[in-house]
């Protein structure tokens, strides 16, 4: 895959358009380019294609399950763990555009799609989900308000970095290695994640007892009919492998999705975060990715991740015409607008993360 290339496409190192050009009227740098997406209609919701997409998926997830039935007694069911990782990544994507209200503006329905994709099909809880992913696109990348650096398993920063010893030393000096290794593991934290948060004394400040309670219901409902449906329709041994396949591979879904959209990217401090303004908080720690249709299904539409960080709200078929836009409107900014392939992003992600933990290693 090409690098990304300057100017316009800036590449991940270069330094953010700063001083006093990016203090000055930061507010009023958005303002044209929001006038313009309105002007075009991008932001108008698109019911109908969000209705054919979860349909077609809502199919294929069925016609996995009837193929489990028909293959459970035999080896080659596990050839369905990997379309049924497809689809479930698919449709963590659709709970994520419904928790930004892209498919409809009611916030009933919207929250009524996301329970059935993320808690009933993924086993996920969507308050915990939206609570933490609105912290991120608040401040994407804040060194210290961005819960997705927070240091834990990972780290994002030397500072972070410095001090950590045994197995999280040992983590941390090896991360750019271990990390598409760990993402395997994403799918099973994210139904440990659910239940811990609907258990939480934080989700009694945020939801309701009966908020509450329709989640945790619909999690148990996802991890009982989930277990049962293997145990139906395959031996234990089958089950077992079946859903060890299927978790690892919906998490290194998930995790490539996920990895190319700010890491590497700059990380804004206090004093930089508060002087961007919107425009350059999002775009300046955001990474598009090339691609086509194939890419923009693979990644959920994640791949425009600038455009997406601008509008939340936009529709995701949407996301792709407002590019164009953006990348205009930076470039008479003079603001970096990053933008590289798929294996490249992976590359300046797995640099950045080899990087942090130099000082790790230097020490050992």
């Amino acid at each position: 895959m090409p690098e990304a290339t300057a100017t316009l496409v800036a590449p991940a190192s270069a330094p953010p358009t700063s001083g006093a050009g990016a203090g000055r009227s930061a507010g009023s740098e958005f303002a044209p380019l929001l006038r313009t997406v309105k002007e075009q209609a991008l932001l108008e919701r698109r019911t109908g294609w969000y209705v054919r997409g979860i349909t077609v998926n809502l199919l294929g997830l069925t016609a996995v399950i009837a193929g489990m039935a028909l293959l459970g007694g035999s080896w080659w069911v596990l050839l369905l763990a990997p379309l049924l990782a497809v689809l479930s990544a698919c449709t963590a994507f659709f709970g994520h555009d419904a928790g930004h209200a892209q498919i409809t503006g009611d916030r009933r329905k919207s929250r009524i799609i996301q329970l059935l994709h993320a808690n009933l099909l993924l086993g996920m809880s969507q308050e915990w989900w939206n609570d933490k992913h609105n912290r991120h696109h608040a401040n994407p990348n804040h060194i210290e308000k961005d819960p997705d650096v927070a240091a834990d398993i990972l780290v994002f920063t030397q500072k972070q970095a410095k001090g950590r010893a045994g197995f999280r030393g040992r983590l941390t000096r090896h991360q750019a290695w271990l990390f598409f290794p760990l993402t395997t593991l994403e799918g099973i934290a994210l139904k440990v994640y659910g239940f811990r948060a609907v258990l939480s004394k934080e989700a009694g400040a945020r939801q309701t007892t009966r908020e509450r309670a329709v989640e945790g219901l619909l999690l148990l409902a996802h991890a009982a009919a989930y277990v049962t449906l293997l145990l139906t329709t395959m031996s234990l041994g089958h089950a077992v492998v079946f859903a060890l396949m299927h978790q690892m591979l919906l998490g290194l879904h998930l995790g490539m999705a996920f990895a190319p959209n700010h890491k590497g990217m700059e990380m804004p401090d206090e004093e930089s975060g508060q002087r961007w303004g919107h425009l350059r908080r999002q775009v300046l720690t955001s990474r598009n990715i090339r691609g086509g249709p194939v890419t923009d299904w693979f990644l959920g539409g994640l791949n425009y991740q600038i455009e997406h960080h601008l509008f939340p709200s936009m529709p995701r078929p949407h996301l792709r015409l407002a590019r164009p836009l953006v990348r205009a409107h930076c470039r008479s900014l003079g603001v970096a607008y990053t933008e590289t392939g798929l294996i490249d992003s992976y590359r300046q992600a797995l640099t950045h993360m080899h990087e942090v933990g130099e000082p790790l290693r230097a020490d050992a």
